[in-house]
């Protein structure tokens, strides 16, 4: 009975209010008694007061966790609660389904979530011509400006999404307490190996990521000025994430680009912030230098383990066969890489002055793992890790409330740092290793459908981010990451003799049926199986695994870009 059904199910409510309260219980604990006893909850001479159904009260067991309330005092709106730096909201509501058949009245129970978001203008969008980058800039315009505003079909319903205000409290001493209504808004610009014709020079493209820098710099500047209803930087910065950086001299660049960026638009020195996605060996082995040559401007470092994957296959290329793709998961090389992010941040002092994060969990549909795994990434010292969905940003919360993530790094500081030999072994088979037939197949059709489900929809719709059922039907958070893995595995394989092409040209035949299949009830979906010759998707498939060995460092845009504008030239 516990099924998502009408606009409320009481059965499935109640088994989540009561999961919420034994939540309040473990990390919000009273005095005495438990939440689940609770008929009333007031603001009583700065601290938390809870009434039992027996007329007896309790406060909080540690008082410093009640950080305010709204509306009366003694029947609030709603009560602030706080712990490891993360606000938990109880919202009351008799009017309310819920609030109506709880005797406190309790409504809903918010958890400071997802406390700063990435704007993707690179791996998650399939952005390829003027018209693209125009509609990318416009969004993240509308978001500096606090203008933008999204309509759109829900469940039969039109919903629309704006941007939410700041919240207001009144704090324990009676002072009025504000918090941010947003996540702090960062915004991801492309790699430095790509280039735009939106702007020439010398009748030449220029590089996609000195337009990038500039244009959100320009937009970001609204906000620094208030030309808005609300702020994103409580800081006066424009936070800006560079990914598939190789090494401390690319960083210098950045720096560089960044320090003429501001000249031109007038912000002082430092006004940009730099994220560094540690995605690529050269920066791995060297990220030391990388934060020190970005030192002013650093905010983040964070591994990007899916798209590290790909640059360490590719980087491996000819040293012989990689391991399994399941395998790799578990290889020295990558527990290795993982550690050494956070020894190296810690070492460079970045513990309570920039977030050391992790990677993405891949699986959208997956909660229930994820709530039981993710946990691994704040125990390993990160401050922050990227997650599908805001539900899953709510989850991952949770794991931040059961660890103290500054207590954690503070122990992690003193182990013996990650090893650079380990960063450095290879993921390679055992020599004379070979897979049998049935091993090999089920690779190669594993990676040629991941490839086909995602590029059918980016070159083939303009989709750059998605949920793309892998083989099995099982939903996975696709981006050109993931991709660059795939078409790098099979380029080894076919490199180093495991597969021929014409294997590889009947395994995507054979994915392509299945492909079409997963996507049947996509009204805008371009079927490959129809006519392979023909298919544009299908061609741009086969292109990144043919031709996924001379690709520089395994990078997968340079065959998109180009398939996805021949696309758009035939529609």
């Amino acid at each position: 009975g516990c099924g998502k059904r009408g606009p409320y199910n009481p059965v499935r409510g109640d088994r989540v209010v009561a999961r919420v309260r034994e939540l309040l219980d473990h990390h919000f604990p009273l005095e005495n008694g438990t939440h689940a006893w609770a008929v009333g909850y007031a603001a009583a001479q700065g601290q938390l007061e809870v009434t039992f159904g027996d007329g007896s009260r309790a406060a909080l067991l540690d008082p410093a966790q009640f950080a305010g309330h709204d509306g009366e005092p003694d029947k609030p709106d709603g009560i602030l609660l706080v712990k490891n730096g993360l606000h938990l909201e109880i919202r009351f509501g008799a009017s309310n389904p819920i609030g109506r058949r709880d005797l406190a009245a309790v409504s809903d129970v918010r958890l400071e979530s997802a406390l700063s978001t990435i704007m993707d203008l690179e791996d998650s969008v399939a952005s390829v011509d003027t018209d693209d980058k125009l509609a990318g800039y416009r969004n993240w315009l509308g978001l500096m400006k606090g203008t933008l505003e999204q309509t759109f079909e829900k469940n039969g319903e039109t919903v629309s999404r704006v941007l939410h205000g700041d919240r207001r409290f009144t704090a324990p001493d009676g002072n009025e307490l504000t918090l941010h209504g947003r996540s702090l808004m960062l915004v991801r610009n492309v790699g430095m190996h790509l280039v735009t014709d939106a702007v020439l020079a010398g009748g030449k493209p220029i590089p996609e990521t000195f337009l990038d820098a500039m244009i959100t710099a320009l937009a970001g500047k609204h906000d620094l000025l208030g030309n808005g209803p609300m702020r994103n930087s409580r800081a006066g910065s424009i936070y800006i994430v560079k990914p598939k950086m190789h090494g401390s001299a690319e960083v210098e660049l950045a720096v560089e680009l960044f320090g003429r960026v501001e000249q031109a638009l007038g912000l002082d020195r430092g006004t940009l912030k730099m994220g560094i996605m540690d995605e690529e060996r050269r920066t791995t082995v060297n990220l030391r230098n990388c934060i020190a040559a970005a030192r002013e401007r650093v905010f983040f470092i964070n591994t990007g383990f899916l798209d590290r994957t790909g640059d360490e296959i590719h980087t491996d290329m000819e040293a012989g066969p990689v391991l399994p793709k399941a395998e790799m998961k578990s290889a020295a090389w990558l527990s290795a890489y993982e550690d050494s992010n956070v020894d190296t941040g810690l070492a460079a002092g970045l513990r309570g002055h920039a977030q050391i994060g992790k990677g993405m969990w891949a699986m959208p549909d997956e909660m229930a793992n994820m709530l039981s795994a993710k946990i691994g990434h704040p125990k390993a010292g990160a401050s922050t890790a990227w997650v599908p969905s805001p539900t899953a940003a709510t989850l991952h919360a949770i794991h931040y409330l059961m660890v103290d993530v500054d207590a954690r790094q503070a122990q992690l500081a003193a182990r013996e740092p990650a090893s650079v030999d380990d960063v450095l072994t290879l993921p390679l088979m055992d020599a004379g290793r070979t897979l049998s037939p049935d091993a090999l197949t089920r690779e190669l059709e594993n990676n040629a459908q991941g490839i086909l489900g995602y590029v059918a929809r980016w070159v083939g719709q303009g989709v750059g981010c998605s949920k793309v059922p892998d083989i099995n039907n099982v939903a996975l958070m696709e981006d050109c990451a993931t991709l660059r893995i795939s078409s790098q595995h099979i380029a080894n394989y076919l490199h180093h003799g495991l597969l021929d092409e014409a294997q590889v040209r009947k395994a995507m035949e054979r994915m392509a049926v299945i492909v079409d299949r997963q996507n049947a009830g996509d009204p805008d979906y371009h079927p490959m199986s129809s006519d392979f010759e023909s298919s544009i998707p299908f061609q741009a498939a086969l292109d990144l695994a043919l031709k996924g060995r001379e690709q520089p460092n395994g990078y997968t845009e340079f065959i998109l870009y180009a398939r996805r504008q021949q696309m758009k030239a035939a529609d």
